[in-house]
């Protein structure tokens, strides 16, 4: 699920990009923002499609081996258990699955020759091997073997993972989530009944986190010329040119935060944003940019102009 490191995260690409463009439309690029957050579910829903394809695949698998020049006994009667997965089967029934892949429109059928990728480097494995050996499959130990083709055959493959990176320009960045939110499902799908198993939501609490995303994005841009103000006023020794925009950005955003999120402590708030400073600006940005909000957290202070809800959310 997204929590809200990965939601400032949203918010600092698309107000850098933002700034980088000509046209500022606050309200279209707040679309293209929350279009961006909605991707990393599609995302997950194009993952969790691939599974099931996958496994589907058995039955093509079958039929070319039935269809060989000179077919021996297996492939004339070959092992199909794959394609009766109970997790997959289970998955397939969902109506909040089978929602998704229609609102998304996925169709990794158009791509054959990735599936059959997939199921060959499969096929060649021990753990499939073993898998088919089994006799008997309950939900839990069906869910092993789609553990494995996730995580040792999907993820670890370069062209899969080309395809992903050509679908989603963030793969990089939301991949992570991803595995995370696949993982999550394949744990919690326990029910044999497909209508009681949930999948993994975008977020713990869309509703509070979508407002808190958009209200960062939207307030950080409409008082962009009030937070500048703040900074220039304690970076006068520093030439502008010489301040990189992602640092800005960081501290602008910060400044939104502490100034109108009443129930984000400051503290929270400073080390969050220097913790984005580590993975996306300069390596001494983490100290600059601690400075400079030090410096504007007291002048903020002194005019009263944060406020916080509940003991304790003010101190650093």
């Amino acid at each position: 699920m997204l929590n809200r490191r990965h939601l400032r995260i949203k918010a600092l690409q698309n107000i850098f990009a933002w700034h980088m463009t000509e046209k500022k439309d606050i309200v279209t690029s707040q679309k293209t923002l929350m279009k961006s957050i909605d991707s990393v579910y599609e995302m997950y829903i194009q993952m969790l499609a691939l599974l099931v394809d996958v496994t589907e695949y058995t039955a093509n698998d079958a039929i070319e081996r039935a269809n060989k020049l000179l077919p021996t006994a297996e492939d004339l009667s070959p092992n199909q258990k794959l394609l009766h997965n109970k997790f997959v089967s289970i998955l397939k029934q969902n109506p909040d699955y089978i929602a998704f892949v229609n609102k998304y429109k996925v169709n990794w059928n158009s791509d054959p020759e990735l599936l059959k990728s997939i199921f060959n480097k499969l096929k060649e494995t021990k753990e499939y091997v073993a898998y088919l050996a089994e006799e008997d499959e309950d939900l839990e130990s069906s869910k092993e073997i789609v553990k494995f083709i996730f995580r040792k055959i999907i993820l670890k493959t370069p062209n899969i993972v080309q395809a992903f990176e050509e679908k989603f320009i963030n793969w990089p960045v939301d991949r992570e989530v991803m595995q995370g939110m696949v993982a999550k499902t394949i744990k919690n799908f326990v029910a044999e009944d497909a209508f009681k198993n949930k999948l993994t939501p975008i977020s713990a609490d869309w509703e509070e986190d979508s407002k808190f995303v958009k209200d960062l994005f939207e307030y950080t841009l409409k008082n962009d010329n009030e937070y500048q103000a703040l900074i220039a006023e304690r970076t006068k020794n520093w030439e502008s040119d010489r301040i990189a925009l992602m640092d800005t950005i960081l501290m602008k955003m910060a400044i939104c935060e502490m100034m109108n999120f009443p129930s984000i402590p400051v503290k929270v708030t400073i080390n969050e944003y220097l913790d984005l400073s580590k993975d996306y600006s300069t390596p001494k940005s983490n100290s600059f940019i601690n400075g400079i909000l030090d410096k504007i957290l007291n002048d903020l202070k002194k005019t009263n102009s944060i406020k916080k809800i509940g003991r304790g959310l003010l101190e650093e």
